[in-house]
């Protein structure tokens, strides 16, 4: 009796698919400190080449701040800034210039941009290697450009991740 049963509770365990969000562990991908780091600087120089000084920050796919590097005559508010922007784009899955743009439009509500710690507002960009999600850059301190998608902090943010970019496709 006791086989038996045993015997029939393992054939429903057994039986029973097993679904992705079964899984008792999860996979992914994290961006490493120096591929960080040297986003962070390739967005700095880039800006530095335009003339101006920022400040940049990378977090990781968790939205934790992985680097944070302010330029010398950055101003004081673009340490936030900067923060808010990465943790922003990481968070909603959009780049701050396209947030920005849907809440002109009001295709998000307003109440999106009172979310404590988001920024809507062009330079935060995500940071993608293989189609994944795995962080998010913000630059603080350029003026804006003529419009959100072209703000100066964003083509710097995009710089910065253009000189890791290479090296996230044939990561593995």
């Amino acid at each position: 009796m006791r086989l038996r049963l045993l015997t029939i509770i393992c054939l429903i365990i057994c039986s029973h698919p097993l679904h992705a969000d079964d899984a008792p562990l999860y996979n992914y991908k994290s961006l490493s400190l120096e591929l960080a780091s040297r986003l962070a600087w390739a967005a700095i120089h880039d800006c530095r080449k335009q003339g101006y000084s920022v400040a940049v920050a990378v977090v990781d796919r968790g939205g934790n701040l992985q680097v944070y590097v302010r330029d010398q005559f950055a101003g004081p508010h673009t340490t936030e800034t900067a923060i808010r922007k990465a943790w922003t784009a990481n968070s909603f899955r959009q780049s701050t210039a396209e947030l920005a743009d849907m809440l002109q439009k009001g295709i998000i509500p307003n109440q999106v941009q009172h979310n404590p710690g988001a920024l809507l507002v062009g330079g935060g960009l995500l940071i993608r290697a293989s189609g994944d999600i795995i962080g998010g850059v913000g630059v603080s301190g350029a003026p804006p450009g003529k419009s959100e998608k072209d703000s100066i902090d964003g083509a710097c943010a995009q710089a910065g991740v253009d000189a890791i970019q290479e090296e996230l496709e044939f990561a593995e």
